[in-house]
Formats: structure tokens, sequence, C-alpha cells
């Protein structure tokens, strides 16, 4: 590849990414990703072949993310989400400490189960739903949660966040590899999250809460969506064991708890699979179909040569610079493409399993310095939006900058420190 179809590859790739991020016209983050990647077709700089192979690489995230927006969306319409946070806010008994360290609770099992995105789609509803019952002035710092808490929990398990998927794509550890890895890097994040969370919040936390507050009886929809996720966290669980693509495993158990649901109600599926957030298909499949294009023009590959020379003379540093560096670029272009980039280069070549697990808790955990860090955090504005919230890019940055920095070097300190490095 010439050097300026180099430059121009690289130019348009950057400019649908950052089109996903900002979202000029308003329009759906779909459009930018899937028009730089055609735009890169029609120029010849991308075959119509590489296309399709790039998008082919992401089978099995789009049959993870499709099984996860079912699932997710069918608890949201069943009212399972609702009925947990009114138990917490039942349970909190007019504490505002309680009930934040109850919602925060709830986050972290929604994330770990049902992914971070979920946690910003359908948790943050639900705890807005939460804080107006409790008629509080401020809900803020109990929104905050959703956001943090949804990159904080993100590596407990592969499920708990589609960009793990992308990172070690068809070589996925092994559940029994994947928790003596992550599981304590994972308590350090959530649990330094919550402390300096909770902290900047402390003033807004001393607001007294409404003691008395309706809670809603689960319906026989809702136990269904509750078993069926629980039933999906065993069988994933169970397959990450084995080896197993995740994909495949969510989807059917996303189309078996919507056809019992379906049939509980005795009503036909369409309503349900209509308010879905069908776009992130698209998205993802046109950021999968721009990183094979800067594969092509050899980005790629010097970022993987660059990662095995450093790690042969140092896996240490080489996998806490790789870490960090990986967080921060995440708040530059989003983590999703920059795991992309990152999960190929690892990919590519034999790297030690500290580099690859920095990378990936650098992908999961940085985002939580910005608003453009992940997915999940975009979905989570949206979602407050609707709410009628308002959240300040430059605030967000400043509560960021106290809560990623250190969770994110303590979480790669204990890996590093458990892998040996």
């Amino acid at each position: 590849m010439s050097d300026l179809a180099t430059w121009t590859t690289w130019s348009v790739s950057v400019l649908a990414i950052a089109g996903v991020i900002v979202r000029p016209l308003r329009l759906p983050e779909a459009v930018w990703a899937v028009s730089g990647a055609a735009l890169l077709v029609c120029l010849g700089l991308l075959p119509v072949s590489g296309a399709i192979r790039g998008i082919a690489k992401g089978t099995d995230v789009y049959l993870f993310l499709t099984g996860m927006m079912l699932l997710a969306e069918l608890a949201r319409e069943t009212g399972l989400f609702d009925w947990l946070a009114a138990q917490a806010l039942a349970r909190a008994r007019g504490a505002a400490s309680r009930l934040f360290a109850l919602l925060y609770l709830v986050g972290i099992l929604v994330t770990v189960f049902l992914s971070n995105d979920a946690t910003a789609v359908v948790l943050t509803p639900a705890v807005a739903a939460v804080t107006r019952a409790a008629k509080l002035e401020n809900p803020l710092p109990y929104l905050l949660i959703c956001a943090f808490i949804a990159n904080a929990a993100s590596f407990v398990l592969p499920i708990s966040n589609p960009a793990n998927l992308v990172i070690y794509a068809s070589n996925m550890p092994p559940l029994l590899h994947w928790l003596p890895r992550f599981m304590l890097p994972s308590i350090v994040a959530i649990g330094t999250t919550y402390v300096i969370l909770r902290r900047t919040q402390r003033a807004a936390l001393r607001e007294a809460l409404a003691e008395k507050v309706p809670v809603p009886k689960l319906t026989s929809e809702g136990q269904s969506a509750a078993w069926g996720i629980g039933i999906t966290a065993v069988a994933l669980m169970l397959a990450s064991a084995l080896g197993w693509p995740l994909g495949l495993a969510t989807f059917i158990a996303g189309l078996v708890t919507l056809a019992v649901i379906s049939v509980t109600r005795r009503a036909l599926p369409w309503s349900s699979l209509r308010e879905i957030s069908w776009g992130v298909i698209p998205l993802v499949a046109g950021l999968f179909a721009l990183v094979e294009a800067l594969d092509r023009s050899g980005l790629i590959g010097a970022l993987s040569a660059w990662l095995r020379l450093e790690a042969q003379r140092s896996g240490s540093l080489t996998a806490a610079v790789a870490g960090i560096g990986v967080a921060f670029v995440s708040n530059l272009m989003n983590n999703l493409p920059a795991g992309l980039v990152a999960g190929t280069a690892v990919n590519m070549t034999q790297l030690p399993t500290s580099v690859s697990s920095a990378i990936l808790v650098g992908v999961d955990l940085g985002p939580n310095l910005s608003v453009t860090g992940s997915l999940a955090t975009i979905l989570w504005l949206a979602a407050l939006r609707r709410e009628g919230v308002q959240v300040n890019a430059v605030d967000f940055l400043r509560l960021g900058a106290a809560i990623m920095p250190p969770s994110l070097i303590l979480s790669l300190g204990i890996l590093l420190l458990c892998s040996g490095s």
C-alpha cells in the first residue's frame, strides 16, 4: 500500500470513529462507522472481499450482543430491573448511603451477568425511577453508579463486556483460567471505584430519602425473565469453562427466554423486538471493517511487532505501558475500536499473558475517564437525556480523573503481581 493510500485509510478511519463518538447532525453512530467502511471500499482501499472478511470476524460478537439485548429488553419491559431497584430503595430504610451501596451492588450484578451495556441502557432508567420515588432533588450521584460500575465490573467474566470477546476473539481463555487471572483485579477495580465515587458524592448523599415507597410486584413475566437470565449466566459460565464460543449460547438463551415470555403473555414477540437498539449491530460491523482496513495498511502489524519486541525485553514493563496506554487511547477513539485494534494486534503474535491481560483491563476500565470512553457510557448519556438529566462532559472528566487512574493502576498492579511479572 502506498504512502498516500495508507494515510487516506488512516484519515477516513479516524474521521469515521470521530463521527461515532461526536455524532454530527445527531445521526446514529452506526451511520458513521458504516459510511467510513463504505467509503474505503469505494476508494479501492478496502476490497469488498476484505470488508466481508472483516465483518465476518465479528459473528460471535453480533450473536452475543443480540442475545444480551434480548435479555436486557425482556428484563426491562417485564419490570425486573424496576423491581430490583425498588427493592434496594425499600431496604435502604431512608439512608442515602445505604441506597447508594445497594444500587452499586445491583449494578455489579447486572454488569457481571448481563454486560456493561445492559447496565447503561436498562438499569439507568430504573435508578432514575427510584430516585423520583425517593423524592430526591439531586439524583445524579445514584445515576453515576450506572456509568462507573458498567466499566469497573466489566472484566469479572468474559460475558461482562462485548469488548472482551473482541480482544480475545477465538482465543478466549476458558473460565477456569479467566477467574484466577482477573478476579482479584476486578475486585480491586470495583472496590476502588466505589470508595472514590462515594467519597466524591458524600455531600449529596446527606439528602434524606422518602422512607415509605411502593415496591412493585414482580409479575410472572418478570420471574420468567429472571429465570432466563439466571439460566443464561450458568450456561455461559459452562460454555466459557469448556472453551466454547459465547455468542451462539447467548443468542439461543435470549431466543428461548423470549419464546417463554411470549407464550406466558400469549402474544407475539414483535413489540419486544422493536424496542431493541438494533443499530448496535451495524455499528460494530462497520468498526470491524474499519479495523480490517487498518490491518491492511500495516498499522496493526507494526503495533503487534512493537509489542512482541518490547515484551521480549521486559514483559512487566510492556504490560504496564500497554494497559495504561490503551486506557487513555480508549477515551480518544472509544474503547470498542481501540479494543478491536489492540485485540487484532494481540492475536497476530504470541505475547505473554500479562500483556494481553493488561490490555484487556485498560480497554475495559480506561473508559471511566470520560463520556466518550465506551459505548456503555455513550448509551448511559442517551438514557439520561431521555430522563431529562444532563451531564456536563467537563464535570464527568473531572470526576473520572479522580476515579479512573487510581483504580487502573491498582488493578494493573494486582494483575502483574498475580501473574508473576
